[in-house]
């Protein structure tokens, strides 16, 4: 008899990385890398619930946008709703994320919001020069070397970048405003200024719903009975990369270069997450 008790499955999806971006060992989220997992997480019960875990520093915006809205496509095609529980951080494009939830929890300690738009670079047009090295470029197109770190800047790219992230700042907090309407409770220069808040401080500004995490909660809506059932994530990026990477007897230039991207790869998302105290 006991087995005709068990409670109802609440599939798991766990979404934790930078968006977008990937180091040797740790692929970055992306819709090509999740279109199957998501899918499984919204297919694979009869609940009406799907639980999402996310544990993001942001990355990429278009990343972000596209795993927002294959969630919400799925939610309303299947009827289901969906939770989310922030671990450590859900910033930037990791709250963008978030959003999709239709309703949003966080453990005390979690970072969260940073809704903004970033760019960074290095200027290293006078190093260059101190070596006495010449910087040649040949471009077709008026701005084609437009931003070039090894020359000085020039005002109209740097107005033309800031057009660029005003733009997609409004897309995020046009999604942001949207889903949490009636919710939040903080003045749009404040929410919307970039800064980041610990739970309790989102919680009063409205940018989460409450302190919980997902076994808690779930239990709450579903019963003490309920199961959650983790969606597996393939992890077959490495394997792929590893396959890709030339061997020790081959090209060494292409070798170099391989390890050189994956450096700078690793350096970046090593400074996503800094910039949170992780």
């Amino acid at each position: 008899m006991s087995w005709f008790n068990r409670g109802p499955v609440v599939p798991v999806l766990r979404l934790s990385g930078a968006i977008g971006m990937a180091s040797p060992l740790r692929p970055g989220l992306s819709l090509a890398a999740l279109a199957g997992p998501i899918e499984r997480a919204f297919s694979m019960s009869r609940a009406e619930s799907v639980a999402v875990v996310i544990n993001s520093p942001g990355g990429s915006p278009v990343q972000s946008s596209l795993l927002f809205k294959r969630m919400r496509q799925l939610a309303e095609e299947k009827g289901k709703r969906i939770y989310v529980f922030c671990e450590d951080v859900a910033a930037s494009g990791g709250y963008y994320l978030a959003v999709a939830g239709d309703e949003i929890y966080a453990d005390p300690s979690s970072i969260i919001g940073s809704i903004g738009v970033i760019s960074a670079s290095f200027g290293l047009d006078r190093a260059i020069e101190k070596l006495g090295i010449t910087r040649r470029v040949y471009t077709a197109g008026t701005h084609k070397g437009s931003l070039d770190p090894f020359q000085p800047e020039k005002p109209d790219d740097i107005e033309r970048l800031k057009s660029i992230q005003r733009n997609v700042h409004d897309v995020f907090i046009g999604v942001v405003k949207d889903r949490r309407v009636g919710r939040l409770k903080g003045p749009n220069t404040e929410l919307f200024s970039g800064a980041f808040w610990s739970a309790s401080d989102a919680l009063e500004l409205g940018l989460i719903d409450g302190i919980s995490d997902v076994r808690t909660k779930m239990r709450e809506v579903h019963g003490e009975n309920v199961r959650l059932r983790v969606v597996p994530v393939e992890r077959g990026w490495l394997a792929s990369r590893l396959r890709k990477l030339p061997s020790v007897f081959g090209d060494s230039e292409s070798a170099g270069l391989a390890f050189a991207d994956d450096l700078v790869s690793a350096i970046e998302i090593r400074a996503l997450w800094s910039r949170f105290g992780l």
